[in-house]
């Protein structure tokens, strides 16, 4: 299957945009990233600035755990899809600089989304901390280290806050695409979108 279809505005030539599939697994992943950070911030404020360690406290930490293992998963799925299926073509429109702008963008993204929760998993091994909702526990990426613990989860949690610098410019790229050049960019990432016939 194409990784990507065609779509027809206002009567110009049909542009390609990525797939039902592809389109699905970029939303899925802007929602899980959504919930790990307001989930990464929350836990850290209660468990570490105000010291509250309870049941709460726990949840938000097993919620971040368990979803950076299925951020994971999800983009691992996305990039072997990505690189199996192929992708549209650049806009037309793009200048050589943007071309280069993207492409380095969107490497840097699924990078930092598999480094980031690979990351994690490696700094609640070291702490440990492998405990999910008292359900089951991670397996272990390294022997217990809390100093070298401390160290990689700072590394994870700045690395978390560019990949959400990158989200910012990648968000803001395709705002700019869409309501100031008016071309394609945007439209070939949106829900709905299908091979106009």
């Amino acid at each position: 299957m194409a990784m990507f279809d065609d779509v027809r505005r206002g009567g110009a030539p049909a542009e390609p945009v990525y797939s039902p599939i592809a389109r699905f697994l970029h939303w899925l992943v802007v929602a899980l990233v959504g919930v790990m950070a307001l989930t990464g911030v929350l836990m850290v404020y209660r468990g570490k600035d105000l010291n509250i360690w309870d049941a709460l406290t726990n949840n938000l930490y097993s919620t971040h755990k368990a979803l950076g293992l299925v951020v994971l998963a999800v983009v691992v799925i996305r990039l072997v899809y990505r690189l199996f299926a192929g992708r549209p073509d650049d806009e037309p429109s793009l200048t050589p600089f943007q071309k280069i702008a993207s492409h380095t963008v969107h490497w840097a993204l699924y990078g930092l989304l598999i480094a980031i929760p690979i990351g994690g998993w490696l700094g609640v091994s070291l702490f440990p901390a492998l405990d999910v909702f008292g359900l089951f526990q991670l397996p272990a990426l390294a022997s217990p280290d809390k100093a070298l613990s401390e160290q990689v989860l700072w590394v994870h949690g700045l690395a978390a806050y560019l990949l959400l610098g990158l989200i910012a410019i990648h968000i803001g790229a395709a705002l700019y695409h869409h309501f100031v050049r008016r071309d394609g960019v945007l439209a070939r990432m949106m829900p709905g979108r299908k091979r106009d016939i």
